[in-house]
């Protein structure tokens, strides 16, 4: 037993595109920060962090390791998630011609698909309180764009409010399904 299977699971944890979708996120940290607002988590991210940035699979260990100890997980979706491919084996430097040279095994997904596994299995098992999935710069949720392992499963919301003439972040919205 680990010091993470005695830790009550207290934390949120934030999966998306870092690049594509990272104007959501900000806006998550932002509102997290401001003490006017009434949105408030504590990142797993920013209480533990990965050791080792070149092996994916020491990474996958690491995320692995913040899901043990998070009660929510949010996966922000834009138009690219689901075709993200880094956390791949074949994109580690020791993979070569389908092994791995360093001896660890083989994992096709990437680091979104595990994250979501990861949070599917927690979930089912009653040890996850809640899956949120918002889509960045929708209104709706859109399947289609969603990875297909949380399809159906979770709270699927859209980030923004669209009035006919403004666009505006659904605040409310978001912080209901993170916080409920």
């Amino acid at each position: 037993m680990s010091i993470y299977d005695m830790v009550y699971r207290t934390k949120t944890y934030i999966a998306g595109d870092w690049t594509g979708d990272k104007d959501l996120i900000d806006k998550l940290e932002e509102w997290n920060k401001n003490n006017h607002l009434s949105l408030h988590y504590v990142n797993v991210h920013e209480v533990t962090q990965s050791s080792d940035d070149t092996l994916n699979c020491n990474i996958k260990r690491s995320l692995r390791e913040r899901m043990s100890i998070s009660k929510t997980f949010v996966l922000i979706v834009g138009e690219k998630t689901s075709s993200l491919r880094s956390g791949a084996c074949s994109f580690c430097p020791f993979y070569i011609s389908s092994y791995c040279s360093k001896g660890y095994p083989i994992d096709k997904r990437s680091y979104i698909e595990y994250e979501c596994e990861m949070a599917i299995k927690d979930y089912n098992a009653g040890e996850l309180k809640n899956i949120v999935v918002i889509y960045n710069g929708l209104t709706q949720p859109d399947y289609s764009i969603c990875p297909p392992a949380l399809r159906g499963i979770g709270i699927h919301i859209g980030s923004d409010i669209f009035d006919g003439v403004h666009r505006e972040w659904a605040y409310e919205r978001i912080k209901n399904a993170i916080c409920r």
